[in-house]
Protein backbone atom coordinates (compact mmCIF):
# COMPACT_ATOMS: atom_id res chain seq x y z
CA UNK A 1 0.00 0.00 0.00
CA UNK A 2 1.24 3.63 -0.87
CA UNK A 3 1.53 5.67 2.12
CA UNK A 4 -1.52 8.16 2.94
CA UNK A 5 -0.85 10.41 5.53
CA UNK A 6 -3.08 11.69 8.65
CA UNK A 7 -2.59 15.56 9.09
CA UNK A 8 -1.91 16.48 12.74
CA UNK A 9 -3.25 18.96 14.42
CA UNK A 10 -1.26 21.34 16.26
CA UNK A 11 -3.15 20.73 19.80
CA UNK A 12 -1.49 19.10 22.28
CA UNK A 13 -0.72 15.90 22.78
CA UNK A 14 -2.72 15.15 26.11
CA UNK A 15 -5.79 15.34 24.12
CA UNK A 16 -7.81 12.13 24.60
CA UNK A 17 -8.51 9.40 21.98
CA UNK A 18 -11.63 7.51 21.88
CA UNK A 19 -11.28 4.69 19.21
CA UNK A 20 -15.18 3.62 17.95
CA UNK A 21 -14.39 -0.66 17.22
CA UNK A 22 -17.82 -0.84 15.25
CA UNK A 23 -17.08 -4.52 14.48
CA UNK A 24 -17.76 -5.28 10.66
CA UNK A 25 -19.38 -2.15 9.70
CA UNK A 26 -19.44 -2.18 5.59
CA UNK A 27 -18.81 1.51 4.18
CA UNK A 28 -20.91 0.44 1.39
CA UNK A 29 -24.19 0.63 3.84
CA UNK A 30 -23.11 3.54 5.75
CA UNK A 31 -23.03 5.54 2.47
CA UNK A 32 -26.44 4.24 1.79
CA UNK A 33 -28.56 5.02 4.87
CA UNK A 34 -26.67 8.31 5.31
CA UNK A 35 -27.46 8.97 1.48
CA UNK A 36 -30.77 7.96 2.52
CA UNK A 37 -30.69 10.26 5.72
CA UNK A 38 -31.07 7.60 8.35
CA UNK A 39 -27.72 8.60 9.88
CA UNK A 40 -27.19 12.00 10.76
CA UNK A 41 -24.42 11.27 13.07
CA UNK A 42 -22.10 9.34 10.86
CA UNK A 43 -22.61 12.02 8.12
CA UNK A 44 -21.50 14.61 11.37
CA UNK A 45 -18.65 12.69 11.39
CA UNK A 46 -17.99 11.59 8.23
CA UNK A 47 -17.69 15.81 7.49
CA UNK A 48 -15.38 16.51 10.16
CA UNK A 49 -13.13 13.36 9.66
CA UNK A 50 -9.86 12.28 7.93
CA UNK A 51 -11.79 9.46 5.52
CA UNK A 52 -9.33 5.99 4.85
CA UNK A 53 -10.77 2.83 3.56
CA UNK A 54 -8.86 -0.06 4.93
CA UNK A 55 -7.37 -3.47 3.73
CA UNK A 56 -7.52 -6.22 5.95
CA UNK A 57 -5.08 -8.12 3.90
CA UNK A 58 -5.96 -11.49 4.67
CA UNK A 59 -8.56 -14.16 3.16
CA UNK A 60 -10.28 -16.91 4.89
CA UNK A 61 -9.75 -18.86 6.92
CA UNK A 62 -7.73 -16.03 8.30
CA UNK A 63 -10.25 -13.26 7.55
CA UNK A 64 -11.90 -13.10 10.86
CA UNK A 65 -12.41 -10.63 13.41
CA UNK A 66 -10.98 -12.22 16.11
CA UNK A 67 -7.62 -11.99 14.56
CA UNK A 68 -8.29 -8.40 12.51
CA UNK A 69 -8.49 -6.67 15.73
CA UNK A 70 -5.29 -8.27 17.25
CA UNK A 71 -4.03 -7.06 14.40
CA UNK A 72 -5.65 -3.27 14.49
CA UNK A 73 -4.42 -3.59 18.03
CA UNK A 74 -0.46 -4.46 17.54
CA UNK A 75 0.46 -3.18 14.22
CA UNK A 76 1.12 -6.71 12.86
CA UNK A 77 0.13 -8.66 10.35
CA UNK A 78 -1.47 -12.17 11.16
CA UNK A 79 1.81 -14.40 10.30
CA UNK A 80 3.25 -12.31 12.91
CA UNK A 81 0.96 -11.99 15.48
CA UNK A 82 -0.57 -15.86 15.17
CA UNK A 83 -3.64 -14.95 17.09
CA UNK A 84 -6.15 -17.64 15.54
CA UNK A 85 -9.01 -18.12 18.08
CA UNK A 86 -11.06 -16.24 19.21
CA UNK A 87 -10.06 -16.22 23.16
CA UNK A 88 -6.67 -16.86 22.52
CA UNK A 89 -5.91 -13.04 23.08
CA UNK A 90 -4.49 -13.95 26.61
CA UNK A 91 -1.40 -15.70 25.06
CA UNK A 92 -0.43 -12.48 22.35
CA UNK A 93 3.28 -12.34 22.82
CA UNK A 94 3.57 -8.55 21.50
CA UNK A 95 2.45 -5.20 22.89
CA UNK A 96 -1.21 -3.42 22.23
CA UNK A 97 -1.47 -0.15 21.03
CA UNK A 98 -2.54 0.92 25.07
CA UNK A 99 0.75 -1.31 26.68
CA UNK A 100 2.96 1.01 24.31
CA UNK A 101 0.72 4.43 25.87
CA UNK A 102 0.36 3.08 29.29
CA UNK A 103 4.62 2.89 29.21
CA UNK A 104 4.57 6.45 28.62
CA UNK A 105 2.59 7.05 31.50
CA UNK A 106 -0.48 8.12 29.84
CA UNK A 107 -3.88 6.53 31.39
CA UNK A 108 -5.97 3.79 29.21
CA UNK A 109 -9.37 2.33 28.94
CA UNK A 110 -10.00 -1.07 26.94
CA UNK A 111 -13.95 -1.40 27.05
CA UNK A 112 -14.98 -4.71 24.83
CA UNK A 113 -12.26 -5.38 22.49
CA UNK A 114 -11.82 -8.17 20.91
CA UNK A 115 -9.16 -10.32 21.67
CA UNK A 116 -8.01 -7.70 24.13
CA UNK A 117 -5.12 -8.50 26.96
CA UNK A 118 -4.34 -6.47 29.53
CA UNK A 119 -1.04 -5.80 30.85
CA UNK A 120 0.39 -6.51 34.37
CA UNK A 121 0.21 -2.68 35.38
CA UNK A 122 -1.12 -0.85 32.87
CA UNK A 123 -2.60 2.59 34.37
CA UNK A 124 -6.31 2.26 33.64
CA UNK A 125 -8.79 -0.29 32.98
CA UNK A 126 -9.53 -3.50 30.62
CA UNK A 127 -13.11 -4.51 30.00
CA UNK A 128 -12.62 -8.00 28.38
CA UNK A 129 -14.93 -9.01 25.25
CA UNK A 130 -18.08 -11.39 26.37
CA UNK A 131 -16.36 -14.08 24.07
CA UNK A 132 -13.04 -14.36 26.18
CA UNK A 133 -13.02 -16.99 29.18
CA UNK A 134 -9.41 -16.36 29.75
CA UNK A 135 -8.90 -12.48 29.36
CA UNK A 136 -9.08 -10.89 32.75
CA UNK A 137 -10.01 -7.46 33.65
CA UNK A 138 -8.15 -5.07 34.48
CA UNK A 139 -7.88 -4.17 37.62
CA UNK A 140 -8.14 -7.67 38.81
CA UNK A 141 -12.08 -8.31 39.82
CA UNK A 142 -13.00 -4.90 38.57
CA UNK A 143 -15.57 -5.82 36.21
CA UNK A 144 -16.56 -9.54 37.53
CA UNK A 145 -20.14 -8.79 38.11
CA UNK A 146 -20.91 -7.09 34.92
CA UNK A 147 -18.71 -9.98 33.06
CA UNK A 148 -20.25 -13.07 34.34
CA UNK A 149 -23.73 -11.77 33.44
CA UNK A 150 -22.91 -10.10 29.83
CA UNK A 151 -20.84 -13.54 28.87
CA UNK A 152 -24.28 -15.36 29.98
CA UNK A 153 -26.44 -13.15 27.30
CA UNK A 154 -23.87 -13.38 24.46
CA UNK A 155 -22.86 -16.46 24.25
CA UNK A 156 -26.09 -18.21 24.50
CA UNK A 157 -27.97 -14.71 23.05
CA UNK A 158 -29.76 -17.53 19.70
CA UNK A 159 -31.29 -19.79 22.83
CA UNK A 160 -34.53 -19.01 23.87
CA UNK A 161 -34.06 -20.87 27.00
CA UNK A 162 -31.30 -19.69 27.95
CA UNK A 163 -30.71 -17.37 31.04
CA UNK A 164 -29.18 -16.02 34.02
CA UNK A 165 -29.20 -17.11 37.73
CA UNK A 166 -30.87 -14.53 40.06
CA UNK A 167 -27.97 -14.09 41.87
CA UNK A 168 -26.08 -12.82 39.23
CA UNK A 169 -28.77 -10.96 37.34
CA UNK A 170 -28.93 -9.05 41.22
CA UNK A 171 -24.73 -8.36 41.21
CA UNK A 172 -25.34 -7.01 37.41
CA UNK A 173 -27.87 -4.48 38.24
CA UNK A 174 -26.36 -3.61 41.54
CA UNK A 175 -22.92 -2.94 39.01
CA UNK A 176 -25.02 -0.87 36.58
CA UNK A 177 -26.69 1.43 39.32
CA UNK A 178 -23.49 2.70 40.84
CA UNK A 179 -21.94 2.41 37.30
CA UNK A 180 -23.79 4.91 35.05
CA UNK A 181 -27.03 3.24 34.19
CA UNK A 182 -29.00 5.53 32.16
CA UNK A 183 -32.35 6.48 31.73
CA UNK A 184 -32.37 5.87 27.90
CA UNK A 185 -31.00 2.36 28.92
CA UNK A 186 -33.51 1.77 31.04
CA UNK A 187 -36.35 3.20 28.60
CA UNK A 188 -35.09 0.83 25.94
CA UNK A 189 -35.01 -2.54 27.96
CA UNK A 190 -38.83 -1.56 28.85
CA UNK A 191 -39.95 -0.73 25.21
CA UNK A 192 -37.96 -4.13 24.29
CA UNK A 193 -39.83 -6.61 26.45
CA UNK A 194 -43.28 -4.68 26.06
CA UNK A 195 -43.16 -4.91 21.97
CA UNK A 196 -41.85 -8.77 22.61
CA UNK A 197 -44.61 -9.50 24.61
CA UNK A 198 -47.44 -7.94 22.62
CA UNK A 199 -46.16 -8.78 18.70
CA UNK A 200 -43.90 -12.11 19.68
CA UNK A 201 -41.46 -10.94 17.44
CA UNK A 202 -38.12 -8.80 17.63
CA UNK A 203 -35.90 -10.37 20.18
CA UNK A 204 -32.98 -10.59 18.24
CA UNK A 205 -33.13 -6.99 19.50
CA UNK A 206 -31.76 -7.61 22.91
CA UNK A 207 -28.58 -7.52 21.29
CA UNK A 208 -28.72 -3.81 20.63
CA UNK A 209 -29.56 -3.50 24.91
CA UNK A 210 -26.05 -4.88 25.89
CA UNK A 211 -24.52 -2.06 23.38
CA UNK A 212 -26.81 0.48 25.36
CA UNK A 213 -25.24 -1.12 28.32
CA UNK A 214 -22.03 -1.22 27.33
CA UNK A 215 -22.01 2.70 26.69
CA UNK A 216 -23.50 3.29 30.37
CA UNK A 217 -20.19 1.49 31.73
CA UNK A 218 -17.80 3.18 28.99
CA UNK A 219 -19.23 6.42 29.57
CA UNK A 220 -19.00 7.01 33.38
CA UNK A 221 -15.52 5.48 33.65
CA UNK A 222 -14.51 8.01 30.70
CA UNK A 223 -15.88 10.95 32.68
CA UNK A 224 -14.48 9.65 35.85
CA UNK A 225 -10.61 9.44 34.70
CA UNK A 226 -10.77 10.80 31.37
CA UNK A 227 -8.58 8.63 30.17
CA UNK A 228 -5.90 9.70 27.16
CA UNK A 229 -6.82 6.62 25.00
CA UNK A 230 -9.90 4.52 25.18
CA UNK A 231 -11.92 2.07 23.22
CA UNK A 232 -15.09 1.28 22.82
CA UNK A 233 -16.27 -2.14 21.18
CA UNK A 234 -19.60 -3.05 19.64
CA UNK A 235 -20.46 -6.19 17.67
CA UNK A 236 -24.31 -6.46 17.53
CA UNK A 237 -25.07 -4.97 13.88
CA UNK A 238 -22.07 -7.48 12.52
CA UNK A 239 -24.33 -10.11 14.22
CA UNK A 240 -27.42 -8.47 12.43
CA UNK A 241 -25.90 -8.37 9.02
CA UNK A 242 -24.42 -12.07 9.14
CA UNK A 243 -28.39 -13.31 9.77
CA UNK A 244 -30.84 -10.71 8.24
CA UNK A 245 -28.32 -9.15 5.00
CA UNK A 246 -31.33 -11.41 3.04
CA UNK A 247 -33.95 -9.54 4.74
CA UNK A 248 -32.39 -6.63 4.10
CA UNK A 249 -31.76 -6.69 0.12
CA UNK A 250 -33.74 -9.90 -0.97
CA UNK A 251 -32.65 -9.44 -4.41
CA UNK A 252 -28.80 -10.72 -3.75
CA UNK A 253 -30.39 -14.42 -3.21
CA UNK A 254 -32.24 -17.17 -4.96
CA UNK A 255 -33.81 -18.12 -1.44
CA UNK A 256 -36.31 -15.71 -0.58
CA UNK A 257 -37.94 -14.72 2.55
CA UNK A 258 -41.29 -15.34 3.84
CA UNK A 259 -43.63 -12.68 4.15
CA UNK A 260 -43.58 -13.55 8.27
CA UNK A 261 -40.21 -13.44 8.33
CA UNK A 262 -39.71 -10.26 6.44
CA UNK A 263 -42.45 -8.89 9.39
CA UNK A 264 -39.86 -9.60 11.65
CA UNK A 265 -36.23 -9.11 10.10
CA UNK A 266 -36.70 -6.80 7.08
CA UNK A 267 -35.00 -3.77 8.99
CA UNK A 268 -32.66 -5.95 11.23
CA UNK A 269 -29.46 -4.11 9.55
CA UNK A 270 -30.73 -0.50 9.14
CA UNK A 271 -32.25 -0.82 13.10
CA UNK A 272 -28.60 -1.57 13.67
CA UNK A 273 -26.73 0.66 11.79
CA UNK A 274 -29.14 3.19 13.44
CA UNK A 275 -28.17 2.26 17.04
CA UNK A 276 -24.55 2.59 16.16
CA UNK A 277 -25.63 6.25 15.10
CA UNK A 278 -26.64 7.29 18.28
CA UNK A 279 -23.56 5.63 19.70
CA UNK A 280 -21.97 8.35 17.18
CA UNK A 281 -23.65 11.24 18.38
CA UNK A 282 -23.35 10.23 22.27
CA UNK A 283 -19.65 10.03 21.41
CA UNK A 284 -19.26 13.66 19.81
CA UNK A 285 -20.99 14.76 23.10
CA UNK A 286 -18.60 13.09 25.06
CA UNK A 287 -15.43 13.88 23.38
CA UNK A 288 -16.92 17.82 23.66
CA UNK A 289 -14.24 20.03 21.70
CA UNK A 290 -10.59 18.72 22.54
CA UNK A 291 -10.88 14.73 21.66
CA UNK A 292 -10.06 12.96 18.64
CA UNK A 293 -12.61 10.07 18.00
CA UNK A 294 -11.59 7.47 15.36
CA UNK A 295 -13.85 5.31 14.01
CA UNK A 296 -12.74 1.46 12.62
CA UNK A 297 -14.25 -1.54 11.66
CA UNK A 298 -11.70 -3.91 10.88
CA UNK A 299 -13.33 -5.89 8.31
CA UNK A 300 -16.81 -5.73 6.53
CA UNK A 301 -19.71 -7.84 5.21
CA UNK A 302 -21.11 -9.07 1.93
CA UNK A 303 -23.73 -10.98 1.28
CA UNK A 304 -23.07 -14.94 1.36
CA UNK A 305 -24.53 -16.62 -1.82
CA UNK A 306 -22.67 -19.98 -1.14
CA UNK A 307 -25.54 -22.08 0.28
CA UNK A 308 -27.91 -20.68 -2.26
CA UNK A 309 -28.27 -24.00 -3.80
CA UNK A 310 -29.50 -25.72 -0.41
CA UNK A 311 -31.97 -23.09 0.37
CA UNK A 312 -29.40 -20.91 2.53
CA UNK A 313 -26.73 -22.09 4.92
CA UNK A 314 -28.66 -22.71 8.29
CA UNK A 315 -26.61 -23.21 11.78
CA UNK A 316 -26.97 -25.40 14.37
CA UNK A 317 -26.04 -25.02 18.40
CA UNK A 318 -25.93 -27.26 21.04
CA UNK A 319 -29.27 -26.70 23.19
CA UNK A 320 -26.79 -27.82 26.16
CA UNK A 321 -23.28 -28.62 25.21
CA UNK A 322 -22.58 -30.29 28.63
CA UNK A 323 -25.23 -32.83 27.56
CA UNK A 324 -23.90 -33.15 24.13
CA UNK A 325 -20.74 -33.79 25.15
CA UNK A 326 -21.55 -36.58 27.90
CA UNK A 327 -23.81 -38.05 24.86
CA UNK A 328 -20.86 -38.24 22.86
CA UNK A 329 -19.34 -40.15 25.29
CA UNK A 330 -16.68 -37.74 26.34
CA UNK A 331 -16.13 -38.08 30.14
CA UNK A 332 -15.76 -34.94 32.68
CA UNK A 333 -12.24 -33.10 32.98
CA UNK A 334 -12.23 -30.44 29.97
CA UNK A 335 -13.31 -26.66 30.08
CA UNK A 336 -15.79 -25.30 28.16
CA UNK A 337 -16.02 -21.96 26.12
CA UNK A 338 -18.63 -20.88 24.07
CA UNK A 339 -17.52 -18.90 21.05
CA UNK A 340 -19.33 -17.27 18.27
CA UNK A 341 -22.19 -18.64 16.03
CA UNK A 342 -21.98 -22.70 16.68
CA UNK A 343 -18.18 -22.93 17.55
CA UNK A 344 -17.32 -24.47 21.43
CA UNK A 345 -13.74 -24.27 22.70
CA UNK A 346 -13.48 -27.01 24.70
CA UNK A 347 -10.43 -27.76 27.01
CA UNK A 348 -8.21 -30.77 27.78
CA UNK A 349 -5.22 -31.39 30.55
CA UNK A 350 -3.49 -33.30 28.66
CA UNK A 351 -3.12 -34.08 24.55
CA UNK A 352 -4.24 -37.39 24.73
CA UNK A 353 -7.31 -36.27 25.87
CA UNK A 354 -8.09 -34.00 23.41
CA UNK A 355 -7.16 -36.56 20.57
CA UNK A 356 -9.22 -39.22 21.96
CA UNK A 357 -12.09 -36.66 22.29
CA UNK A 358 -11.79 -35.15 18.55
CA UNK A 359 -12.08 -39.04 17.73
CA UNK A 360 -15.61 -39.11 19.25
CA UNK A 361 -16.84 -36.29 17.93
CA UNK A 362 -15.75 -36.60 14.57
CA UNK A 363 -17.73 -39.97 14.67
CA UNK A 364 -20.80 -38.68 15.27
CA UNK A 365 -23.31 -38.77 12.53
CA UNK A 366 -26.73 -37.70 11.62
CA UNK A 367 -28.93 -40.24 9.68
CA UNK A 368 -25.31 -41.79 8.28
CA UNK A 369 -23.34 -38.07 7.40
CA UNK A 370 -21.04 -36.35 9.81
CA UNK A 371 -22.65 -34.11 11.85
CA UNK A 372 -19.52 -32.44 13.81
CA UNK A 373 -16.74 -30.32 12.36
CA UNK A 374 -13.82 -30.15 14.35
CA UNK A 375 -10.16 -29.20 14.57
CA UNK A 376 -7.41 -29.97 17.23
CA UNK A 377 -4.39 -27.63 18.45
CA UNK A 378 -2.81 -29.18 20.71
CA UNK A 379 -4.85 -30.16 24.04
CA UNK A 380 -7.55 -27.60 22.84
CA UNK A 381 -10.60 -28.53 20.57
CA UNK A 382 -12.64 -25.85 18.74
CA UNK A 383 -16.22 -27.55 17.12
CA UNK A 384 -19.36 -26.97 16.05
CA UNK A 385 -21.77 -28.61 14.30
CA UNK A 386 -21.21 -29.11 10.55
CA UNK A 387 -24.46 -29.42 9.15
CA UNK A 388 -25.44 -26.53 6.42
CA UNK A 389 -28.84 -27.64 5.13
CA UNK A 390 -32.03 -27.91 6.93
CA UNK A 391 -31.87 -31.14 9.16
CA UNK A 392 -35.59 -33.45 9.34
CA UNK A 393 -36.96 -33.26 12.59
CA UNK A 394 -37.09 -37.10 12.16
CA UNK A 395 -33.12 -37.65 12.14
CA UNK A 396 -31.73 -38.87 14.30
CA UNK A 397 -27.81 -38.63 15.93
CA UNK A 398 -25.64 -41.42 16.21
CA UNK A 399 -22.58 -41.55 18.47
CA UNK A 400 -20.58 -44.36 20.36
CA UNK A 401 -22.52 -46.76 19.54
CA UNK A 402 -26.23 -45.07 20.41
CA UNK A 403 -28.60 -42.85 19.33
CA UNK A 404 -31.11 -39.86 19.60
CA UNK A 405 -33.72 -37.55 17.81
CA UNK A 406 -31.14 -34.77 16.66
CA UNK A 407 -33.88 -32.12 17.93
CA UNK A 408 -33.04 -33.71 21.09
CA UNK A 409 -29.46 -32.01 21.64
CA UNK A 410 -29.62 -29.06 18.79
CA UNK A 411 -31.49 -26.09 17.78
CA UNK A 412 -31.53 -24.34 14.81
CA UNK A 413 -30.95 -20.27 14.42
CA UNK A 414 -33.96 -18.89 13.58
CA UNK A 415 -32.65 -17.05 10.17
CA UNK A 416 -29.85 -18.89 7.61
CA UNK A 417 -26.87 -16.98 7.22
CA UNK A 418 -26.55 -14.45 5.19
CA UNK A 419 -23.49 -12.34 5.51
CA UNK A 420 -20.28 -12.98 4.96
CA UNK A 421 -17.17 -11.36 6.05
CA UNK A 422 -15.05 -9.09 3.08
CA UNK A 423 -11.89 -7.55 3.71
CA UNK A 424 -12.60 -3.62 3.45
CA UNK A 425 -13.07 -1.76 6.17
CA UNK A 426 -13.01 2.05 7.26
CA UNK A 427 -11.13 4.23 9.45
CA UNK A 428 -12.30 7.67 10.52
CA UNK A 429 -10.40 10.25 12.42
CA UNK A 430 -11.53 13.09 13.60
CA UNK A 431 -9.35 15.45 15.48
CA UNK A 432 -10.09 18.82 17.20
CA UNK A 433 -9.72 20.87 14.05
CA UNK A 434 -12.49 18.90 12.33
CA UNK A 435 -10.42 19.14 9.16
CA UNK A 436 -12.06 16.61 6.74
CA UNK A 437 -10.63 15.31 3.53
CA UNK A 438 -10.74 11.53 1.67
CA UNK A 439 -8.16 9.57 1.15
CA UNK A 440 -7.66 7.67 -2.39
CA UNK A 441 -5.56 5.03 -1.67
CA UNK A 442 -6.31 1.72 0.89
CA UNK A 443 -4.36 1.41 3.65
CA UNK A 444 -3.15 -1.51 5.64
CA UNK A 445 -4.64 -2.54 8.97
CA UNK A 446 -0.89 -2.32 10.38
CA UNK A 447 -0.70 1.18 9.54
CA UNK A 448 -3.26 1.98 12.17
CA UNK A 449 -1.85 1.28 15.94
CA UNK A 450 1.72 3.61 14.91
CA UNK A 451 -0.73 6.71 13.12
CA UNK A 452 -3.35 6.61 16.62
CA UNK A 453 0.14 6.29 18.77
CA UNK A 454 1.25 9.46 16.82
CA UNK A 455 -0.99 11.28 17.01
CA UNK A 456 -0.61 11.30 21.48
CA UNK A 457 2.58 11.92 20.19
CA UNK A 458 4.05 8.55 21.31
CA UNK A 459 6.84 6.91 19.51
CA UNK A 460 5.76 3.23 18.58
CA UNK A 461 7.77 0.56 19.18
CA UNK A 462 9.80 -1.01 15.93
CA UNK A 463 7.37 -3.39 15.43
CA UNK A 464 4.37 -1.11 14.53
CA UNK A 465 6.91 1.31 12.05
CA UNK A 466 6.18 -0.12 8.86
CA UNK A 467 2.64 0.78 8.07
CA UNK A 468 2.88 4.02 10.07
CA UNK A 469 0.36 6.87 7.68
CA UNK A 470 2.59 10.09 7.98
Amino acid sequence: FRTTKIRRNSVSREKPIIVLEFNELCPRLIKQFMDAGELPNFKALYQQSEIFHTDAGEEPPNLEPWIQWVTVHTGLPFDKHQVFNLDDGHKLGHQQIWDVVAESGKTVWICGSMNAKAGVDEPGYLLPDPWSRHAESHPQGEFDDYVRFVRRQVQDHTNRDSGSHLGDTFRFLKFMVSHGLSVHTLWCIARQLVTEKISGRFHWRRASILDCLQWDVFRWYFRKHRPHFSTFFANSTAHFQHMYWRNMDPSNFSVQPTDEEQQNFEHAVLFGYQAMDRLVGESMRLAGDDASIVLCTALSQQPCLDYEDIGGKQIYRPTNVEDFVSFVGIQPGYDCSPLMSEEFLLRFSTEASAVAAESLLSGVVVDGRPAIRVRREGSELIFGCGIVESVADSARLTADGHSADFKDFFYRFEAPKSGMHHPDGLLWIRQPGRQHRKADEKVCLTAIAPTLLALLDIEAPRSMETGRLD
